[in-house]
């Protein structure tokens, strides 16, 4: 930032367990410093959102907001962690894509996938007794990514049946190996903006996937952003197109079998992870929008009354003080919101601490855990979503009267956390993870592990 921003204090309503942020001036190769988490990610998602408004509605590429993003050091920091504690863990780092989302869901979009593609080399790369030297090599990517201060984003998994053609790899002529990348893919963060690139493509289009590294200056890397977003419009989502690009052979981070039955348990936690991140994402708008609102009434700035509460005149509900603190419907309303967010962070912290218990496994995880996995991070993204969706339909009711006056400029900008919401939860098709926790549940049945899950 090249100026200093005031921020004020923007207080949320924190409905689990808050882990740490990194301190803004700490080089990459020394331990974090866990009791600097908290503060410096506050101070940024408070200065996030100061603007955050004003940024949605210019609609423009997250340079800026990536610029923020290095100055307190996130890309760097938030990568997988290692045996010298670089890096962020699990709990830790779901903590700050939270914390930045209640400020910024774009922002925590970026960095949600910024992490989940950290893991890349562990997720997919080969297990540590076939590699002695893992975490060193070219493939360690959490490793360089901090290192190089890199933001990553792209995605691993194919297109789902019908989305598009898929990213093909050719073997490059010489002797110096390697491959050609051919293709185009649409990807819903970062890359826009980021400085690598890590996608998935097949060689000749069929077989195993192979997962690379790619740098987005190269001429033969061209990008569309994605302008058109009915939400999380500053995520620098966009579709890129791959024109002959070289990937050497130490840029193959590695590989996902074509054949379900040939992948470890612990590789299909990569499309979980990114799952959960997301969630993170979500549960951060439901937060985010409830203590903005929150403040809104407690000011007694909030919009008229709606015409379903008899009894409750609209300028008592205005008024503010005690007239707005005091009316029953809007306890009422608060009390069931603050609830439903109470809810959704419980069954995501259940969610999170699983998957955080997975990793740890590593390459012993066994199948049985993997599916307890899923089911609970199915069961935080059906729970969550809907919350979300609910927290901020009704906020608009609440707090701005009508969507129809922000739209036209005027109100707080309440509408951007139900266009942030609806963008973010409406890829997740609820009836399909609910089926999957019954079919699990009922007959004990696993869910698939192949990406996409």
């Amino acid at each position: 930032m090249s100026t200093p921003r005031k921020s004020p204090k923007r207080p949320a309503i924190r409905t689990g367990s808050a882990a740490g942020a990194p301190r803004l001036d700490r080089p990459v190769d020394r331990p974090a410093d866990d009791e600097i988490w908290p503060r410096v990610t506050r101070e940024l998602a408070d200065d996030l959102a100061v603007d955050a408004l004003a940024r949605d509605r210019a609609g423009k590429a997250p340079f800026d907001e990536v610029a923020r993003l290095q100055e307190a050091g996130l890309p760097a920091l938030l990568t997988a962690p290692g045996p010298t504690r670089r890096g962020a863990d699990w709990r830790a780092a779901c903590s700050v894509v939270r914390e930045i989302s209640a400020a910024d869901s774009s922002v925590g979009e970026l960095l949600a996938h910024h992490y989940a593609l950290s893991w890349s080399s562990r997720f997919l790369g080969p297990a540590p007794e076939a590699d002695p030297q893992r975490g060193t090599g070219p493939l360690a990517l959490d490793v360089r990514t901090a290192e190089e201060r890199w933001l990553l984003a792209g995605g691993i998994e194919p297109p789902r049946a019908g989305s598009g053609p898929d990213l093909v790899l050719t073997p490059a002529e010489g002797s110096g190996g390697g491959w050609i990348l051919d293709g185009r893919r649409s990807f819903a963060s970062g890359v826009t903006v980021a400085d690598r690139l890590v996608v998935g493509a097949r060689p000749g289009g069929t077989g195993d996937l192979l997962v690379v590294l790619v740098d987005p200056a190269h001429p033969g890397v061209f990008t569309d952003a994605g302008t058109d977003r009915v939400g999380q419009r500053l995520a620098g989502a966009g579709t890129v197109t791959f024109d002959h690009v070289p990937v050497e052979p130490g840029h193959v981070l590695g590989a996902l079998p074509h054949d379900e039955h040939a992948v470890a348990p612990f590789t299909t936690l990569a499309p979980l992870a990114l799952r959960l991140l997301l969630v993170q994402v979500g549960l951060g708008i439901a937060e985010g929008a409830l203590a903005e609102a929150r403040d809104i009434s407690r000011a007694g700035q909030a919009g008229p009354a709606p015409a379903d509460r008899p009894g409750t005149p609209a300028a008592a509900h205005a008024a503010g003080g005690a007239g707005a603190g005091d009316d029953p419907y809007l306890l009422l309303a608060y009390g069931e919101l603050a609830t439903a967010a109470h809810a959704a962070a419980a069954v995501v912290e259940r969610a999170t601490d699983a998957l955080a218990r997975g990793l740890l496994a590593g390459w012993s995880l066994g199948p049985e855990e993997r599916a307890d996995i899923a089911v609970l991070v199915a069961a935080a993204e059906t729970v969550t979503g809907r919350a979300a969706l609910h927290i901020t339909t009704r906020i608009l009711e609440l707090v701005d009267g009508t969507a129809g006056a922000d739209a036209r400029g005027g109100g707080p900008g309440f509408d951007r956390f139900w266009r942030n919401a609806r963008a973010l939860t409406a890829p997740t098709q609820a009836a399909h993870r609910l089926r999957d926790i019954g079919d699990h549940y009922l007959n004990g049945t696993h869910a698939r592990l192949t990406l996409p899950a």
